[in-house]
């Protein structure tokens, strides 16, 4: 079984019906991955498959070769959701914070509160009642607007150092 895991190309002899879940918490020893339910009811399980969100415990693993898989160890600590869910109360007792942030990663950079209430229908929580949530998912969408706007300061003061800088050489040139 071929398919890309958290950016890197796996090659796996697992039992092509096998649950994608059981590889990658007994194959692949990735085990920020959770199981709440095993049926697809609670969300803890939630992984992107080429970028869309899957209850891992449900799909066979055969389902998924060729594509790309991404777990909450795939974010490698460093995304904006996993900062900002524990600043602001997102995470809890943690059995469902990993598959809270792949599914809020799915919603995009800018989801309002009914594009959250609708992607994280599938997503239980027992300890926060939501409202920290998405807190934590808006506190995360500031903070990536922030850092847009500061790219594009900076790519236009290059830009126009840029600028400058041609207009002094064909100034130069010219006299």
């Amino acid at each position: 079984m071929r398919f890309t895991l958290n950016g890197k190309r796996a090659n796996l002899g697992a039992h092509p019906l096998k649950r994608l879940l059981d590889v990658l918490r007994e194959d692949c020893a990735l085990t920020g991955t959770k199981e709440g339910c095993g049926e697809g009811e609670c969300g803890a399980c939630t992984v992107l498959v080429d970028g869309a969100p899957v209850n891992s415990c449900l799909v066979p693993v055969a389902q998924v070769a060729g594509t790309r898989v991404t777990t909450i160890e795939g974010l490698s600590g460093r995304h904006p959701l996993q900062r900002t869910f524990v600043e602001h109360g997102g995470a809890q007792c943690g059995i469902c914070t990993p598959g809270m942030i792949m599914a809020a990663i799915a919603l995009g950079p800018r989801p309002t509160l009914q594009d959250m209430r609708v992607g994280l229908a599938g997503n239980l929580c027992r300890c926060t009642g939501y409202s920290a949530i998405y807190r934590s998912i808006e506190a995360a969408a500031k903070t990536r607007n922030r850092g847009e706007r500061r790219e594009r300061r900076v790519k236009r003061s290059r830009t126009s150092n840029e600028l400058k800088r041609r207009k002094r050489r064909i100034a130069r040139k010219t006299s």
